[in-house]
């Protein structure tokens, strides 16, 4: 299967946009009303002279928009000055209209007076003649990169407008920007939070965004229970996002050193940029670029650790997150990422329906645990060296995989069943682990035909679930399964509410039992159709590690490599260490790039076999060293390194 990594184009050229959300540390919010061109020379050329090319600006609305009908025109020339700076430097920006929310407060212009932005029609009118006066101004400049409609325009609502409203609201402002005479880039600025991604419909759906903008800019600043999940949090967003057919770009992550040692914060800064590159997001804008000794002044006042997000401190010195920064566009430069795609996959991730779809009479909570399954399933087969192509049962699941993973899945649309016995027929392996979903409205499975599809008939009374007995879940293979030799185990941590904590008590009748559980249940059975297979899994193995604090990702792994090497996956690069994610870049003159991900705290070497073990090529540094005998990759370090054709 293809993966598409699609990219930017402005002035009918590509760009990769790597850089920063920038507030001069002058003033923050309100550095327009100080505006200091010595001082905004000073923090560009620092971004510029670590490989950095662009930034997001934003124009400060009560400043720029003092009264309903004007523009302060002392600060629109502030912002023509502050265009000149990044040309100086050999930067580009992009414009932010409506600001709006901003580092944990709303600034309104006084005169908005409580005016629904969505729905009013004569405060949606102000927005718009907003928008096209400032892209009047300064669309003709060199410095100006792209449009963004807001910055989370979901926050500074406050209300959750219907899906309707927020389209028409956002088409009008894309059709002021394009009458005005920009035709740069352009987007919303929404942060890629809806349904879509997330299951909360907030309005802003992607699949609706998709058809206006030029950019999808997901804004992700998570807090979870397991490392690991958390070094990929931002990157399944980016997947999800990029499910749309438009370029991917991560607007806007970071952490506060609040939040974060400055070495943590630099290896999560690592992981982001890595992970949401080979999700398929093709540009990236870190918040922020400066800390602010500006204790006084709100939002920071009563946000302290908003003062802390920056790529440098206060005084403009780097701190380690620019230097990640500085590195990642060193190899970007290298490899020339931008003639670059993803290599193609065998291995298919269903995002269920339920997950972007709200049905009639279904719990908004179960929306929620799609995206937990759906979420561990991508680590787990990105950590066994199965980079997935996202596909949306919504949409229709897309053909050309060897296998296909549906993770802990408690409903399917009637038709899909057929959808994957048609796949299966054609010669893939398809895997559905069982759930039974985390509310007690409809508790069970809802596959339609559940029993003929996988070749069982399962065992449930009316009303009740099936409750885990033991803290662990133990699958004992009854026979050789993918590398998995007869009598191996794998034990998951139980875990879940009373409602999801179950399993599927089913007897076969024409599948075979590859593995059963610790009681002698059947607990992964496998029923042939054609040239491939359905394999059902009886435990929500993934629903219960998503759940699972620190949870141990090996054998969900060691799971997914059999399931792979069973459906006859084919794998340009393959690492035997459940701690390291692999997967390969190929650029358009056939060279390419191996790039290893280590998520173990000590140093670990690896020794990648490329195309399974054949004689695909052989690994070198980008120096040009030979690395085909091991690599060492650092504590939660990051190494690229070229596949040399064999022979």
């Amino acid at each position: 299967m293809h993966r598409d990594t699609a990219r930017i184009y402005a002035q009918g050229r590509q760009v990769t946009w790597l850089g920063a959300n920038f507030w001069s540390r002058a003033g923050g919010p309100l550095m327009w009303r100080s505006y200091d061109p010595q001082l905004i020379r000073e923090e560009l050329a620092v971004l510029a002279g670590h490989g950095l090319t662009m930034t997001r600006s934003f124009f400060y609305w009560p400043d720029f928009m003092p009264g309903p009908y004007e523009i302060d025109e002392t600060m629109t020339s502030r912002f023509a000055d502050f265009l000149d700076r990044h040309t100086e430097q050999g930067l580009t920006t992009i414009p932010t209209f409506i600001v709006g929310h901003m580092s944990g407060e709303n600034w309104d212009p006084a005169w908005r007076n409580g005016r629904d932005l969505y729905s009013d029609v004569w405060m949606v009118g102000r927005q718009a003649w907003f928008a096209a006066e400032m892209t009047r101004r300064y669309s003709g400049h060199p410095a100006v990169a792209g449009w963004l409609v807001s910055n989370e325009m979901p926050i500074y609502s406050g209300t959750a407008a219907s899906h309707e409203i927020v389209d028409a609201w956002a088409r009008i402002m894309r059709d002021a920007v394009r009458a005005a005479g920009g035709q740069q880039p352009f987007s919303l600025g929404d942060g890629a939070w809806g349904i879509e991604v997330s299951g909360h419909d907030n309005g802003f759906r992607l699949t609706e965004i998709a058809e206006l903008v030029d950019f999808l800019g997901p804004h992700t600043y998570p807090v979870g229970d397991d490392p690991v999940r958390q070094r990929y949090a931002a990157a399944v967003v980016c997947a999800l996002s990029g499910t749309f057919g438009k370029p991917v770009i991560m607007e806007e992550f970071g952490v506060s050193s609040d939040f974060a040692s400055e070495a943590n914060a630099a290896v999560y800064y690592r992981h982001v940029l890595w992970n949401t590159l080979l999700a398929g997001a093709t540009g990236w804008i870190a918040w922020n670029n400066t800390d602010f000794a500006r204790p006084a002044q709100d939002p920071y006042r009563h946000h302290a650790f908003e003062l802390n997000f920056g790529l440098t401190d206060a005084s403009g010195a780097p701190k380690q997150t620019l230097t990640e920064m500085q590195a990642f566009a060193r190899v970007l430069d290298r490899v020339e990422f931008g003639r670059c795609q993803l290599a193609d996959t065998d291995t298919a991730l269903i995002v269920s329906s339920y997950l972007d779809t709200r049905y009639p009479f279904t719990a908004p909570a179960s929306h929620e645990a799609v995206a937990k399954a759906l979420h561990q399933g991508y680590v787990s087969a990105s950590l066994a060296g199965l980079p997935p192509r996202l596909t949306r049962e919504t949409t229709g699941i897309a053909g050309g995989a060897k296998l296909y993973l549906a993770p802990s899945v408690k409903q399917i649309l009637a038709p899909t069943a057929d959808v994957l016995e048609d796949l299966a027929r054609q010669g893939a392996h398809v895997y559905v682990s069982y759930s039974s979903g985390d509310v007690a409205w409809h508790r069970g499975p809802s596959y339609g035909r559940m029993n003929d599809l996988f070749g069982i008939r399962h065992q449930l009374d009316v009303g009740l679930a099936n409750p885990i007995e033991d803290d662990e879940v133990e699958l004992t293979f009854t026979r050789d399964f993918g590398g998995l030799t007869r009598g191996s185990t794998l034990a998951f941590p139980a875990a879940g509410s009373e409602h999801s904590r179950t399993f599927l008590p089913a007897v076969p009748v024409a599948a075979e039992v590859i593995a059963t559980d610790a009681r002698g249940r059947p607990a992964l059975l496998r029923r042939e159709v054609g040239d491939g297979a359905l394999i059902l899994c009886t435990y929500p193995l993934e629903y219960m590690a998503a759940v699972t604090p620190r949870v141990n990702q090996e054998p969900l792994v060691a799971l997914y490599n059999a399931l792979a090497e069973h459906a006859g996956v084919r794998r340009p690069l393959a690492i035997d260490d459940p701690r390291v994610a692999c997967d390969v870049l190929v650029r358009d003159d056939g060279a390419r790039f191996a790039v290893l991900v280590s998520h173990a705290a000590e140093s670990v070497t690896v020794k990648p076999a490329i195309d399974g073990g054949t004689s695909g090529g052989t690994l070198t540094t980008l120096d040009g060293g030979n690395a085909s005998e091991g690599v060492t990759i650092g504590p939660f370090g990051v190494v690229v390194l070229e596949i040399a054709p064999a022979g």
